[in-house]
């Protein structure tokens, strides 16, 4: 794969990623329009490792809050873990159910299909993209109306409150247009979390997320190189560590954006995009991509 289609790639993922509008959507417009095959597992591999670029450069962006947040005594922390824990098996729990369930009915009598054959259908993408953007428009006109509610103090959050962001985050694994970071954080702020708060947790659950989709990704290219009796897993693993870098410094960008537009309640905006985007990609299915 040429390295230019890399760093498009990368920048793509870096800046959407870390803002409530799909990164996956968006690098799989990318990848059809630059004649891709986006579920290919080179690919997915390569996407998995931008998502980790990105899950780097949220480490460094919230290091200090979540130090300050969770980290600052024993119990803070013991707390923060219990949250954290619930949420992301809930998260386990339902991606792996829903994904389940499509390979067993959508793939019925395929053999050898998995969930990432799902990934290139621009016709699933672009409802996914609708349904985060209705969720995110719904939160963020709500939060227009508490006027009262504060950006980033607020209660802490419980441990209904993780849970449901994690049931939410576990709803957007199996779609590419459902954005996680959308519809987590939006879930967040209709159960009365602060939006600094769900911002702050919902990225430390992809933190934690993150490592066990690469490795899924990665066992998923080994084995199909396996079974083809090829051994090229380095190429697509040395360039995808390459846009790894790009997707990393992108990301930082993104994440000073997002919190801007967080702190100035302008959080809806992200959702009217994401119906637009919604219609452009359907349009594009229409047009054969």
């Amino acid at each position: 794969m040429p390295i230019l289609k890399i760093i498009i790639l990368a920048v793509i993922q870096g800046l959407a990623e870390l803002l409530p509008v799909s990164s996956s959507a968006h690098v799989v417009v990318a990848e059809k329009l630059m004649g891709l095959d986006p579920s290919s597992p080179e690919m997915t591999l390569v996407l998995v490792m931008l998502h980790t670029g990105t899950m780097f450069a949220v480490i460094v962006y919230f290091w200090r809050q979540w130090m300050k947040a969770y980290f600052d005594s024993m119990e803070n922390f013991k707390r923060f873990a219990v949250r954290v824990i619930a949420a992301t098996l809930l998260t386990g729990i339902v991606g792996e159910a829903i994904i389940k369930v499509l390979e067993k009915t959508v793939f019925k009598g395929t053999p050898h299909a998995q969930i990432e054959d799902l990934f290139g259908h621009l016709e699933i993408v672009a409802p996914a993209l609708l349904a985060a953007g209705i969720l995110i428009l719904i939160a963020g006109l709500a939060e227009r109306k508490a006027v009262h509610r504060s950006v980033t103090e607020g209660p802490e959050l419980s441990l209904g409150q993780a849970s449901l962001i994690g049931f939410v985050q576990g709803l957007c694994l199996p779609f590419r247009g459902f954005s996680r970071s959308g519809a987590t954080i939006s879930a967040g702020m209709l159960a009365g979390v602060a939006r600094g708060r769900a911002e702050a947790f919902s990225f430390a659950l992809a933190v934690v997320l993150t490592p066990a989709v690469v490795g899924r990704e990665a066992l998923r290219l080994a084995h199909v190189h396996a079974e083809a009796g090829t051994n090229a897993v380095g190429m697509p693993v040395a360039m995808s560590l390459l846009g790894m870098v790009f997707a990393f410094l992108a990301g930082l960008l993104a994440l000073k954006w997002l919190s801007q537009w967080l702190e100035s309640g302008k959080w809806y905006l992200f959702g009217i995009y994401c119906l637009v985007a919604s219609v452009v990609v359907f349009m594009l299915h229409q047009r054969g991509y």
